[in-house]
Parts: structure tokens; sequence; C-alpha cells
């Protein structure tokens, strides 16, 4: 199977494909699900404070005094700052959050308006906040936008400069906000700039209307030159049929849209031989070009490219595409890989079913793998075998799917034959009782045990000896054939011990290697600097616990609980 990109179909899509996945994989890895939006372009809306009348705490506040409070607000704004009426009349209108927390600082006395008034005279306000908010931002969204150093409006002209261009073009001014969130250097253009940049939008053929829209979604397209990608994007989709309406109905104020790579997207499924269906292809799944700049659509590409999909096989799949959220279809096969990993597929074996059933696993959203290994009643070798076997039956294993268990392969029996064969060659006899106690002990299959057990013996020592050992610590062989040849390699190779020093203590493959080289490393620390005894047996450095051997041993040298502490942490480094 190819897994290379370089060997797999056009290089030049690939290059691309392959550099961005690797340089923004990370931001991939969040998939958000964006809901469908279509707000209207102009409305009169009551102001939000006469709809809200309850505090943060619950309390009602009467509606009576949020509208003098917000009477007195307006007259400050207006009269006292000199922001123009119609601005001060939206922030005093449309800032319930701020109004709220600016009424708990007034002491009222009878007259609300007035109380706010006199407040206002000697505690100005930081204007930002109450600017911020009436362009649809939360405090939450807007207190890490505020200037650090300026409290009035009027000290930032750009800002306002700005804002009503923005407003006067057709822009909704709750929907501002969102623009300065997601750029802020539309409001830092110099007089007359943002103008131009509109005004060259529409000189390209773009509706005013359609381009108050645009900004709100995709605020970048004002920050430089003309986008020239988002353009291009718009001519495709224009020869596509798709007028601007349908474009504004399928974007989401929620997205961050890159144009450049919606581009790319929309000249791939070119290059990949869809050009006859792109049109019914993006109608019937817009997302795929509008969810995540389809962000998620190149991680996809490049997951199956990496897998060696070919590219027909790729763009096959596309015009197959489930009615599915592009970021729920690739969570799902991500969901199946790090599935077929944990229990231990090959990863050729992993290439071969992503490769050929890419719907299935990206339409089913798969169950947790303990779940489906109580739930089948099977081992991970067995469940690894069935799937290969079987690949259609992943679709039946979703969530919300009862999962009946495998039938009997009768791999089981033969196993259980194997085992006993492998307990009476130990020397346990044919007593019930100690061949029960036995099947408790040893977990693995009758050959794996077998298998491990040859392994010791392998290794250089006698059978009779190897025996001995498994009874005095039968859970030794409770381990792979591998890590036990790896712990017999450090024994040996490393540490410098004779093979024979597991006849007298074979628990040793029994700890880990880390706790191994570290007790050793320190007790020959020690011995170096001599605070420990100098023939002091294996088995007692590595199965005293913790508490002893700190007081046995490291605490016999000034400097031994700090050269412990650097070794543990240079081992967990290692590890």
């Amino acid at each position: 199977m190819m897994t290379h990109f370089q060997k797999l179909g056009n290089p030049s899509i690939l290059k691309w494909v392959s550099s961005y996945f690797v340089e923004n994989q990370q931001k991939m890895g969040s998939f958000h699900v964006p809901q469908s939006q279509n707000p209207r372009l102009y409305t009169t809306k009551r102001s939000v404070l006469s709809q809200q009348c309850y505090g943060e705490d619950g309390v009602r506040i009467p509606r009576a005094t949020l509208e003098e409070a917000q009477t007195a607000l307006l007259e400050y704004l207006h009269s006292t700052r000199s922001i123009q009426f119609v601005d001060a009349e939206n922030m005093s209108k449309n800032s319930p959050h701020f109004l709220r927390k600016l009424l708990k600082k007034v002491e009222i006395v009878k007259d609300v308006r007035r109380s706010m008034s006199r407040f206002l005279r000697y505690h100005p306000i930081n204007e930002f906040e109450p600017f911020f908010e009436s362009l649809g931002l939360k405090p939450c969204e807007y207190t890490p936008l505020l200037p650090r150093d300026l409290m009035f409006l009027s000290d930032d002209c750009l800002l306002l400069e700005n804002y009503r261009v923005l407003c006067e073009f057709g822009v909704e001014r709750n929907k501002i906000g969102q623009i300065y969130k997601k750029a802020v250097q539309v409001f830092q253009h110099d007089f007359g700039v943002l103008l131009l940049k509109l005004q060259a939008y529409q000189k390209l053929g773009l509706s005013q209307s359609f381009i108050a829209k645009i900004i709100v979604y995709s605020p970048h397209v004002l920050t430089g030159d003309i986008d020239i990608k988002f353009i291009k994007v718009l001519e495709i989709l224009n020869g596509l049929g798709f007028d601007y309406a349908w474009i504004k109905e399928h974007l989401s104020e929620k997205e961050f849209y890159n144009w450049s790579m919606i581009f790319r997207v929309l000249k791939f499924f070119r290059e990949m031989g869809c050009s006859g269906e792109l049109g019914g292809l993006i109608s019937q799944h817009p997302l795929l070009l509008f969810e995540g700049s389809s962000g998620r659509v190149l991680s996809l590409i490049a997951f199956l490219l990496k897998f060696g999909l070919r590219m027909d096989r790729i763009s096959s799949m596309f015009l197959q595409f489930p009615e599915i959220q592009v970021s729920h279809f690739v969570s799902n096969i991500i969901r199946f890989f790090l599935f077929f990993q944990e229990i231990e597929m090959e990863v050729d074996e992993i290439g071969k079913i992503v490769c050929s059933y890419p719907i299935l696993l990206g339409s089913c959203t798969l169950k947790k793998t303990s779940s489906l290994l109580h739930d089948l009643n099977v081992g991970k070798k067995r469940l690894c075998k069935y799937i290969q076997e079987n690949p259609q039956e992943l679709s039946k294993w979703g969530m919300g799917t009862r999962v009946r268990p495998l039938p009997d392969s009768g791999e089981g029996l033969e196993s259980q034959k194997l085992k006993t064969k492998f307990f009476l060659d130990l020397g346990y006899g044919e007593n019930p009782n100690m061949l029960k106690k036995a099947f408790k002990v040893f977990r693995g299959r009758g050959g794996e045990l077998q298998e491990r057990f040859d392994t010791i013996v392998n290794a250089g020592l006698d059978q009779e000896d190897v025996s001995k050992m498994i009874r005095v610590s039968p859970q030794i062989l409770n381990q792979s054939k591998a890590l036990i040849q790896s712990k017999i390699d450090i024994l040996v190779n490393e540490l410098g011990f004779p093979l024979s020093s597991l006849i007298l203590f074979p628990s040793y493959l029994s700890y880990t290697t880390q706790r191994v080289r570290l007790r050793l490393a320190m007790y020959n620390w020690l011995k170096d600097q001599g605070k420990a005894e100098p023939d002091l047996a294996l088995s007692t450095i590595i199965s005293w616990s913790d508490k002893i051997f700190l007081s046995q041993c490291v605490n016999n040298h000034p400097s031994g609980p700090q050269v412990w502490e650097d070794l543990k942490a240079e081992f967990t480094r290692d590890k």
C-alpha cells in the first residue's frame, strides 16, 4: 500500500494539502459545529434594555427605573460628553449589563434620573464598555478588548470614524461588535480609507447589501488590499449557479472564513475530477466549503492520502458524501482510527479498512472501545480478525445501538486445553483445586503462556529452573513476550548482572524497568560515595518499598534525597 504523499496523485495538489495539514492540524483539532444563520439586514427593534428587566442576581428591576437610568445615561453621553445623539441613544438603549452595574453604584434618592445624573457628574464612566456592548458584544467578550489607557470614546477618533462609516454603509450596529472582535484592524484605518475599500468591492459588481453582510462574517476582507481569493470564490460559485443570496444564507457569523483556503478546496475538487458534479455536490453539502473554511475537508483529504487512498476514490467519496457535518464525519473517522489502535490492529490492516470503507467509518459514531469489548465479549486479537473478515459489521457498533456478543469461535476451548497441558507440564498435577488456582493466576491463552515460558528458557536458562521460577513467581508470565525479552536484556547487557540472577530473584521480571533502573542508579551512586553496603542483593535493592529504601539507603548521605529526586525526574523524562 502506498503511504507517502509524493507517490499519490497530482504532486502539486499533494504538496499544498500535506503542507497545510502539517501547519494547521492543531487548529483543526477541535471541530466546531456551526449553526446556520440568516438574519435580516435591516430591522426596527425594541431596545435590549426594555426586554430585560432582571439583574444578574435574578432580582427584578422595575421597568420605570431602567428607563429613567437609560435617559440619564443618554443625556450624559450626548450633552456632557458630546457624543452624537444617534450613537449615544444606541449606547444607552442597548447596554443593559453596563446599566445594571452602574445602578448598583448609585445611591437613589427618590428620583432615579437625577440621582444617576448627579453620580455621572462626579464619576466619569469608561465609555468603551457601553459602546462595545451596544455593538452586540457580551461583557466577557469585550472586557479583553477594552483599551488600557483610555476612558473616553473621543480619545479614539479612528474607532468612531470607522464605526460610523460601517453604520452609514448599512451594517447593523449590533453586528459591528463581531467585526471588531474578529478584525480590530478595520477600526484602525485612517480617515477615508475604509470607505474606499468598501467602494472598491462595489466597483467589482458586489451590491452594498451583500458587502454589508459579508464583512460581518469575514471582516478580514477589509484589512488589506482587495481579497482576490474571495472574489475568485464568488466568481466560481456564480459560475456554478449560486447567487449572492445563497452564499449569504450559508454563512455564519460564528465562523471565521479563510477565502484562500476555500478557493483551494474548490480548485482541488476541480483537479480531482469533480468539475461536472461540483455544483450538485456544493448544493447538497455547502458545509464542505463553509464549515471551518474547508479546513475540515483538507484535514480529511490529508488523512485519507496518508493511508494511500487514490485521488479518484477520494473524489468518489465526496460525491457520495452522507448527510452529516464535515466535522462529525472527520471526528468519526478519527474515532475509528483510535479504536483500531486500541485493539492493537496492524497499521497495514487499518489502512486497508480506511481506504475501502471511508463512508462507513465517517457516517458512524463508534461506541467506546471498552464498551465494545465488553458487549462483544471478545478479546482484542479475535476482534481484529473479526473486523478484517467482516468490516461491514462496524456500522452496527455505533452509539445508541444494541451490540450482541460475537458467536463462540471454539478458540476458547482450544486455548483452555493448551492452558491445562501447560499447567500439567509445570508440575501442578491433576489436582482440580491447584488447576483452578492456576487458571486465576495466569492470564493469557495457552499458546501465549507457553511462548512466554519458552522465551525465558531460550535466554539461556534450564527448563527445570524456569519451571521452579514460575512456581515461585507465577505472575511473571502475565507479560508479553517482547516485554520479558526487554527486561532480560536490560538485566544482563545494561545492568551487568548474570542471567542466573533470575533463578534467585524471578520476581525481577514483575517490576517495571523504570523502577529497576532508578533503584540501581541510586544504589550505585551511594556505593561510590561509600554510603551503601557493597554487596547488597538485587532482590533487596528492588523489592524494598520506597519508604524503606529511602530510610535504609537514600538518607545515608546528606545529598541523597536531592540526588534521588533528580534521578526520578531524569528517568521520568526518558520514559
